[in-house]
């Protein structure tokens, strides 16, 4: 993957891990009755994973052929992006705000 594919690949997972925490839609298009649980969020951010995942994977593959990876990358991955996701997190749940 060449560095601009990488710089925007990061780019994009540092966006998407966020849009959970900071947007009271699903996946930030869709509008909910109810304001969304922490579970409902969680599974939001797994299913944004995949689909950052797929990205990559697509990017890889239009550049040349894609390197086998095992379980580790796809856990050191998630781990990354839930990293991502804590500036969104600590938006939501851990400030106080006034209303």
């Amino acid at each position: 993957m060449t560095t601009s594919y990488a710089f925007w690949l990061l780019v994009l997972s540092l966006a998407a891990a966020n849009v959970p925490f900071l947007s009271p839609r699903l996946f930030g298009f869709w509008s909910v009755r109810q304001a969304k649980s922490l579970g409902m969020r969680l599974l939001e951010l797994v299913v944004i994973y995949l689909a950052v995942g797929a990205t990559g994977i697509a990017m890889e593959k239009h550049l040349g052929q894609t390197a086998p990876q095992g379980w580790e990358f796809y856990a050191i991955t998630f781990t990354l992006f839930v990293t991502f996701a804590f500036p969104g997190f600590v938006y939501r749940y851990l400030l106080k705000r006034r209303d």
